[in-house]
């Protein structure tokens, strides 16, 4: 159909088409249909002067897709978005481009719905949570969100460097329905269910001997061998649990660094997101001595499995034939 248009999509109609909970299900779809991610390649990372540009293509038999994202940390001080780019959506069979999705939109809708499907399968189903939130960027409020859909929360604790936008984003929460939210410090994780960690740090954020036995560390702020959010006392005594174990051991710098120091094997990794899909049974909660770490970097077939989504929504909202959407 040489006539199409290719579907415009901005951050507004990604955040408007697809729900968190969606976007959850869509990564779960793709699992149970078999993907591999230990299959997916590497991303390239070019360093620029304004940060770095990343390069995240995926296929599937029925689907094509790239992301271009650029991470510039000049930004926020300039009131931009650190992460910028583009997302092209392209039929499978014959790569014909059918959507062009707002990279960052896209990033904020699938990163905490990559966390919030671990979370599902790594935290007690009927327990409202204590959590404990680290950061206040996009990531931060998009990851309240994403919990939201899939757990009840009883209290969140909001640990940043700003006070003022931890107030904010603790108001926010209370305004969300979680019937505590505060602001606090690192120690609070002592006290926490769940922590969740998305932040630009590149040294731990708290002291990982603190967390309490059977409490789940979700850490999803970097993808560099040289940056953790995360320290080597959690990693040793945690179950830990990756997208794939190919991607952590080359972009992980929580598992690499702990690693490096020879505090743990490369056979640590307990599981993966596949494995808690395919295995609920098996690879759940089952040593409530040990905390659970979710260490994610963020992969292509990610971006991939919720651009399809997104799209899959916009046609049925209006096919388009000759024209665009903005």
């Amino acid at each position: 159909m040489s006539g199409d248009r290719v579907r415009q999509l901005d951050a507004a109609a990604v955040a408007r088409l697809l729900t968190p909970a969606g976007a959850v299900e869509a990564l779960a779809d793709v699992l149970r249909a078999g993907l591999d991610p230990e299959a997916g390649r590497p991303r390239t990372a070019l360093p620029v002067p304004a940060g770095e540009l990343l390069l995240m293509p995926a296929a599937t038999g029925s689907w094509a897709g790239v992301k271009i994202a650029g991470v510039a940390p000049g930004n926020p001080a300039r009131g931009l978005p650190r992460i910028t780019g583009s997302y092209l959506l392209l039929d499978g069979p014959t790569l014909r481009p059918l959507a062009l999705l707002d990279g960052a939109a896209l990033t904020t809708l699938r990163t905490p719905a990559v966390s919030a499907l671990a979370i599902r399968h790594l935290t007690p189903p009927a327990t409202p949570l204590r959590m404990v939130l680290f950061g206040t960027g996009p990531q931060a409020y998009a990851h309240l969100d994403a919990v939201l859909a899939v757990r009840n929360v009883a209290e969140t604790v909001v640990v940043a460097r700003s006070p003022e936008r931890a107030r904010r984003l603790a108001a926010h929460a209370r305004a969300l329905g979680v019937p505590e939210a505060r602001t606090g410090s690192p120690g609070d994780v002592a006290g926490a269910d769940l922590v969740v960690c998305c932040t630009t740090a590149r040294t731990p954020l708290f002291d990982g001997r603190l967390v309490a036995p059977g409490a789940t560390v979700v850490a999803v702020g970097s993808h560099e061998p040289d940056a953790r959010e995360t320290d080597t006392a959690l990693v040793r005594r945690s179950a830990v649990y990756v997208e794939s174990r190919a991607a952590a051991l080359r972009e992980a710098g929580d598992l690499l660094m702990p690693l490096a120091e020879g505090a743990v094997g490369p056979d640590h990794v307990a599981g993966t997101l596949a494995d808690l899909v395919a295995r609920p049974e098996a690879t759940g909660p089952a040593d409530s001595a040990a905390p659970r770490l979710f260490k994610s970097v963020g992969m292509a077939w990610e971006d991939l499995a919720v651009a399809v989504a997104v799209h899959r929504a916009a046609a049925e909202e209006a096919p388009v034939a000759s024209g665009g959407e903005t």
